[in-house]
């Protein structure tokens, strides 16, 4: 019995290991059902890969060609190159440099601006009559337009430069915008005023510009016209606004750089320098004297007094001559204490080649600067309508003067240009010579 029992349980082990054979080791088994799946997805990768690029290119043409047909239907997106024009517009006056809001826009003479239609031919801008009317239209323009000195630009690129008004404010320029050129070349511009001041852009300056209103002129493209950049302020600040030109009766402060009731301000006026006129005339007998006044021991710098004196020097100093009676000379000065004309005491005229023969420097010196200590004493007159005599400059050791209204500056000692006068003398020009460089560049103007 024990031996069946033996016999049975051996053969059900060996019935039951014959059945277990030994098992692949799991970890294998796992890095081939891995490997597996790794190159499954390695292939369908690649597969959709290509399928993606191919995709992918086929959908960048389609895209090339949609923006291409784009850029050719819409005109903003072409590449537009400035268009030679033939005609052109320009503002005839030259603006002020800085404007007050609610202030009628005037020239620096305080006359309304113009609008003038020219064409250019080579140097020579020669006004154009159009053969039928033309419409322009007064906008304001970013005070950085152009961004060089080019004088040409394309419509797109002066229209994108249009300031509008800030949000929530009224229009920019208020009142006349536009106007019609047909009887004429020129238009005068009305009563245009600013409405904002200019500090919210990033250039803080604008320009006005005048642009021929699209259908208007049958000749083609006229080039829109640009003033000068300029700052507008606040009304409010126009008690202490510089004028342009300053006037002789203006007080000092009316000057640039000199600020009222500030330092250079308070310093002139305990000198006994109120006006203008004091200053001009004081720079004409002793500039160095008056750059001490301005800047104590150390002085004024040289940049700071070349601006205060250019902007006195655009003065206009009227026609009013002072006459002063010497021992053996008499001597006309104008109204910032320059000298006009010399006479001997037979009442003779003498050219500055003459005079300078015959006296000295000093002797020239010292009737100047004793005619301006006398200054309320001396006989005013007016100037002559014809006087034939060109206006002597006495700069006395001081700096040329450069007053828009009076006759051409000469000066008593100097070298240059000879210009004839009447009796066969001559008088040493004394023209700057970049006021002669700017004439000789600038295209010719035919009116």
């Amino acid at each position: 019995m024990a031996g069946e029992t033996n016999t049975i349980n051996n053969g059900g082990n060996n019935a039951f290991n014959e059945d277990k054979k030994p098992a692949p080791d799991q970890g294998t088994h796992i890095n081939l059902k891995v490997k597996g799946q790794v190159n499954s997805q390695l292939i369908g990768n690649v597969c959709t890969e290509a399928l993606s690029s191919e995709k992918v290119n086929e959908e960048v043409e389609r895209g090339i060609q949609r923006t291409m047909r784009t850029m050719t239907r819409v005109p903003s997106f072409r590449i537009q190159a400035p268009e030679p024009a033939c005609m052109k517009l320009m503002f005839v006056n030259k603006n002020l440099p800085t404007i007050f809001t609610c202030n009628k826009i005037t020239d620096i003479n305080g006359d309304l601006l113009n609008v003038m239609l020219v064409e250019k031919i080579g140097d020579q801008i020669i006004r154009k009559v159009p053969q039928h009317p033309i419409k322009v239209e007064i906008v304001v323009i970013d005070g950085d337009f152009p961004s060089t000195d080019r004088d040409l630009w394309t419509v797109d690129e002066f229209n994108g430069k249009i300031v509008k008004e800030r949000s929530g404010r009224r229009p920019l320029i208020a009142k006349e915008v536009n106007y019609t050129i047909k009887h004429g070349c020129c238009v005068t511009l009305g009563e245009i005023e600013f409405t904002d001041n200019s500090s919210w852009i990033r250039s803080r300056k604008f320009k006005l510009g005048a642009r021929a209103v699209p259908g208007t002129s049958s000749d083609g493209r006229i080039l829109e016209a640009l003033t000068e950049a300029f700052i507008v302020k606040d009304q409010r600040g126009e008690v202490y606004r510089k004028h342009y030109p300053p006037m002789l009766e203006d007080e000092v402060w009316r000057l640039e750089k000199i600020g009222k009731d500030g330092k250079f301000h308070k310093r002139l006026e305990l000198a006994g320098i109120k006006t203008v006129q004091d200053f001009l005339k004081l720079s004409a007998i002793d500039s160095i004297k008056l750059k001490k006044i301005l800047g104590e021991k150390a002085g004024i710098s040289d940049r700071m007094w070349d601006s205060i004196l250019k902007h006195a020097k655009t003065c206009n100093i009227g026609n009013k001559l002072y006459i002063y009676q010497g021992s053996n000379f008499t001597i006309t000065l104008d109204a910032t204490c320059n000298i006009f004309s010399i006479h001997n005491i037979d009442g003779e005229l003498y050219s500055t080649s003459d005079f300078r023969s015959y006296v000295k420097n000093e002797t020239i010196d010292e009737l100047v600067k004793n005619a301006y200590k006398n200054w309320a004493s001396l006989h005013e007159v007016d100037r002559p309508v014809n006087e034939s005599l060109q206006h002597f400059q006495g700069n006395n050791g001081a700096e040329s003067s450069t007053h828009q209204q009076c006759v051409m500056p000469y000066e008593i000692v100097g070298g240059g240009q000879n210009m004839g006068i009447e009796g066969g003398d001559m008088i040493q020009n004394n023209l700057p010579m970049e006021l002669i460089g700017n004439w000789a560049a600038s295209p010719q103007l035919l009116l």
